[in-house]
């Protein structure tokens, strides 16, 4: 009899080996294979027939497109324009504190340090930001390229030169945290005050810009002196985007940035 259930015992722990064995063999996943491809032309011409295939396939992502780009994010008080203004202009004062007030939390969370003034270029301001609703179309209108901020550590010395360069080119370039006093019939600089303190040219001054100036654009060759530069990744198209969100309506004091005596 004992032998009878040993065997009996021993058959059962064979099946149930078995049995697992073609579980895993079931479970393993399915291997596939390309074995062939097709290919055809599709010819792009200008007939009307292409156009409307081409405007049918772009149509739904166009339409999704613009839903995003024409929500309402915020209202503007007044049409902001670079056109207007001798040293300062309504837009460029609008767009230098905002991007002192949208970088500096975040180089200062990296840094334990503070943005001390900004400095961006008036040619790359590329549209007005209109009257009325803004969306984010605005942003993309009025920065359309990639840029994105960079904070260069400069000394003082080297700010000098930065406010002579604004002198001589004789635009107005938006600015923030930073004051230019110049000989009126000259316009031969006098000293340079960073957040009302008169200069420091052993001090190390931290300046937000963008990456196309702090790599010496539009001929500002007094960043390439800098001793650190901070990308903080933030483009300034998103921090447009991020601060008209984040306000119910736009409101611009125009600082004086140059002031001749």
């Amino acid at each position: 009899m004992n032998v009878k259930v040993k065997k009996n015992a021993t058959t059962f722990s064979y099946f149930v080996i078995l049995l697992t064995f073609l579980h895993l063999v079931s479970c393993k996943s399915k291997s596939y294979f390309n074995f062939e491809t097709k290919t055809s032309k599709l010819n792009i011409d200008n007939s009307i027939e292409t156009k409307k295939t081409i405007d049918a396939f772009i149509l739904p992502y166009k339409v999704s497109i613009d839903k995003d780009l024409d929500s309402i994010l915020c209202f503007n008080k007044e049409t902001l324009d670079k056109s207007i203004g001798k040293w300062e202009t309504n837009i460029g004062s609008f767009m230098a504190k905002t991007t002192f007030e949208m970088s500096n939390p975040i180089f200062n969370k990296r840094t334990t340090k503070n943005i001390d003034f900004v400095l961006l270029n008036h040619g790359g301001i590329r549209s007005t930001i209109p009257k009325g609703n803004i969306t984010k179309r605005t942003a993309f209108n009025v920065m359309p390229f990639e840029n994105s901020i960079i904070v260069v550590g400069l000394r003082g010395i080297f700010v000098k030169d930065l406010a002579k360069y604004i002198l001589k080119e004789n635009k107005p370039h938006p600015m923030y945290g930073i004051k230019i006093n110049a000989y009126k019939d000259s316009r031969t600089l006098k000293n340079v005050e960073i957040n009302n303190i008169p200069i420091d040219e052993d001090k190390i001054y931290y300046i937000a810009t963008s990456d196309y100036l702090a790599n010496g654009g539009d001929n500002m060759i007094f960043f390439k002196e800098g001793i650190e530069k901070i990308d903080i990744d933030y483009k300034l198209r998103n921090l447009l985007i991020d601060y008209f969100e984040k306000v119910d309506s736009i409101s611009v004091e125009i600082e004086k940035i140059v002031i001749e005596q």
